[in-house]
């Protein structure tokens, strides 16, 4: 089925179609092909296809089919020219810095970044004389005040991790366009079931694939979407060469994903919006950080922006970390664990797990305070997540 076709088919459609190219075998699902490398009919042809004047696979570091269906499927989904799939989420995003910086160069990103992506700009790249100021997500004098002539992207999650602030990604893809900046936005929290980026304006969209993509927690992997030229072109000219590529097992896994992302997240955002708002009720608990709490303060945006408020919640207990750790150790049903997205919901203390490696300046400046909770609100029954964190708190 071609570009054109798919196109104008439905979401849901696509989540199931897009990409598929059935074998002489006829199978129904994708097939996988775990094969390293492709064999050629001629020398000529082995020429034509190292030398680009003919398309087909070569070796499964850059050309895998089973890989490509899963590249062409959330390319589709979100409404991006192409899609390049990395071995992880991290892959993702350095392929996409090493591929469009160079020395000299200058990123300002959201301050409300996953940690390892701060540390990535912070402490890797700069071996290779970028500098990235952070700042305020929502700020966005302090984004137009940070950009300089040599500035070439702004970077953002949204919402972030693990406050869930929500960025007017419009409004900065103004910004970014008028300063020569392209505009990346990391789209792990929402998936395209939820939010699209380059609709609003931005040029590329990141995904930890990861995370809700898969949905089950089974297989690592990344991607990023964007045009032709700087996607499909130099993403992809990097990836061939530096080889931080996804595995075939993993492309098919996430396939899968795919096939069920939009009703997945229509039950995350469900069962989260239930469980935020009983939390905003327990006496235990400062605050609430959820889009689609009426509190929040991106609450409008979140609801004009998103087509659902995601199925993150964050909370602040009294008592610091002490009280914090407490109360995650007397969870039974809550997996502790820093992963995110999947079917079983997950219990984390970002200061000291997904942001413990960045420094306590960089956590306090985040809004990462030792008393926050994380909690990636899974698919059982709210009642039962309800009554786990009700005998949790109570240790608090």
């Amino acid at each position: 089925m071609s570009h054109e076709e798919i196109d104008q088919f439905g979401f849901s459609t696509r989540a199931v179609r897009a990409g598929q190219r059935r074998t002489d075998e006829m199978e129904q699902s994708e097939a996988l092909f775990l094969s390293s490398s492709f064999t050629f009919e001629s020398a000529a042809q082995a020429a034509a296809r190292f030398s680009g004047e003919e398309e087909g696979n070569i070796y499964s570091r850059f050309t895998n089919p089973t890989v490509r269906v899963f590249e062409e499927r959330l390319a589709a989904l979100e409404g991006g020219e192409a899609c390049v799939a990395t071995a992880s989420g991290m892959a993702a995003v350095l392929a996409t810095a090493m591929t469009l910086l160079k020395a000299g160069d200058h990123v300002v990103a959201s301050r409300g970044l996953f940690g390892t992506t701060t540390s990535l700009f912070s402490n890797v790249l700069t071996r290779f004389a970028v500098t990235t100021d952070f700042v305020p997500l929502t700020d966005y004098a302090a984004w137009e005040a940070a950009i300089r002539p040599e500035t070439r992207l702004l970077f953002l999650e949204t919402p972030s991790n693990p406050l869930t602030e929500v960025a007017n990604i419009r409004r900065l893809a103004e910004l970014a366009h008028a300063n020569d900046c392209l505009l990346i936005v990391d789209n792990c929290f929402c998936t395209p079931a939820l939010q699209r980026p380059l609709a609003l304006g931005a040029d590329l969209v990141i995904h930890s694939a990861t995370k809700y993509l898969d949905g089950q927690g089974r297989c690592v992997g990344g991607a990023v979407v964007g045009d032709r030229e700087r996607v499909g072109k130099d993403i992809f000219g990097f990836l061939r060469t530096a080889g931080p590529t996804m595995s075939p097992f993993n492309a098919w896994v996430f396939l899968k994903g795919l096939e069920t992302l939009r009703l997945r997240m229509r039950a995350h955002c469900d069962n989260a919006m239930a469980l935020a708002d009983w939390l905003q009720h327990q006496p235990q608990v400062r605050q609430v950080h959820y889009p689609g709490l009426r509190s929040h303060p991106q609450h409008e945006l979140a609801g004009a922006q998103q087509t659902g408020y995601g199925g993150i919640v964050s909370f602040e207990v009294e008592g610091g970390r002490e009280a914090a750790w407490r109360l995650i150790d007397r969870t039974r049903l809550l997996s502790i664990t820093a992963n995110l997205g999947d079917a079983k919901s997950t219990i984390t203390h970002p200061a000291t797990t997904t942001h413990g490696r960045i420094s306590a300046q960089q956590r306090e400046a985040s809004g990462v305070t030792e008393g926050l909770i994380r909690v990636s609100v899974g698919l059982e029954d709210v009642a039962d997540l309800q009554a786990d964190l009700e005998q949790a708190l109570a240790a608090c």
